[in-house]
């Protein structure tokens, strides 16, 4: 039997580091933490680990944490006692927080279900809101993350009313094509709005 090498605190460490990664190269490009706030700021999340078909957000539910996506797929979406409507998926290294939810501490209205096995980097509320006053950057990292969010809302809706399913399935191709590699088709219909069959039909005329 083949004896595998121990783990050393090197080893961990280097470990620790590349979960840390994403998630500082993330923050490093996108808000103005001097070193060491991003790097103190980065080491105050935790990781959490999720199994393929877990609900990681449920209708009804405030959001209290922060939550960075490391690693899986998760789908987010609108659900009734009838029916479910698919409206984003997430694919790549990236918050996944509910920013409306967070902020005004009102309850949710999406539904986050883990696709593939799931690991995120997550941060309390209690203690974001620490650590951003402490560095006094708390108010833009929300107003940038929120202008996104609202650019992007309003992109995802205009397409959606002004294009076919059709259209939309080129844009996927287009723009999110790992969309198409990695969720399942049912799911990508779901989220056009048309049926399993719809989408087949579009797949083969193009």
């Amino acid at each position: 039997m083949a004896i595998l090498p121990k783990r050393t605190a090197e080893t961990t460490l280097k470990i620790i580091m590349t979960e840390a990664d994403k998630l500082s190269l993330f923050f490093s490009n996108e808000f103005p933490f001097n070193k060491e706030g991003l790097e103190e700021f980065v080491n105050t999340f935790t990781g959490k680990s999720f199994k393929k078909g877990e609900i990681i957000l449920e209708n009804g539910n405030v959001e209290n944490e922060l939550r960075f996506l490391d690693q899986g797929i998760i789908r987010e979406y609108y659900a009734t006692n009838d029916r479910e409507k698919n409206i984003n998926f997430y694919t790549s290294s990236g918050f996944i927080t509910d920013f409306s939810s967070f902020t005004h501490s009102t309850p949710t209205k999406k539904f986050q279900e883990c696709l593939t096995d799931v690991d995120l980097r997550v941060l309390s509320k209690e203690k974001f809101l620490t650590f951003t006053n402490q560095y006094n950057c708390g108010k833009l990292f929300v107003e940038t993350i929120f202008q996104r969010i609202v650019v992007n809302k309003e992109t995802e809706e205009f397409n959606h009313f002004v294009n076919t399913a059709e259209e939309l399935y080129l844009d996927i191709m287009k723009n999110k094509p790992d969309w198409l590699l990695e969720i399942p088709q049912y799911h990508i219909a779901s989220y056009l709005g048309i049926t399993p069959e719809t989408l087949s039909r579009i797949r083969k005329r193009i």
